[in-house]
């Protein structure tokens, strides 16, 4: 794993290659022997099977996966809209057309940040 990579709530198997400043996000399963090269996304949900290369700065969505180039923007959202970024990773539906998920979102994190205004240094 490569310095500035970032990985959350995923699963990576052996002999994996993630080079500096991939990404790989919530319920992503990368396979055997895969490469992410530099900067490269495995997004949300997305099956990279064994094997697989994720070229410098493109995207992998999907399952099964598509690699796109990051300047494919409609065919990215195409598959990733269905994945369900709000549901999947902060339990909110997604807004309609125009508005914004942030207020529920700041209003959810406030609440859980809330509960540590007791804490005290050890």
């Amino acid at each position: 794993m490569g310095p500035t990579s970032y990985l959350t709530g995923c699963r990576v198997e052996d002999e994996v290659f993630l080079a500096t400043g991939s990404r790989v996000f919530n319920g992503a399963r990368i396979g055997t022997r895969s490469e992410v090269r530099i900067n490269g996304i495995v997004h949300l949900r997305t099956a990279l099977p064994a094997d697989s290369t994720v070229p410098i700065g493109w995207v992998a969505v999907g399952d099964p996966v598509r690699i796109l180039p990051p300047g494919d923007h409609d065919g990215i959202w195409a598959v990733q809209k269905g994945l369900d970024f709000p549901g999947y990773v902060f339990g909110l539906d997604r807004p309609a057309d125009g508005e914004s998920l942030m207020p529920a979102l700041s209003t959810r994190f406030g609440r859980a940040l809330g509960r540590h205004g007791d804490d005290r240094q050890i």
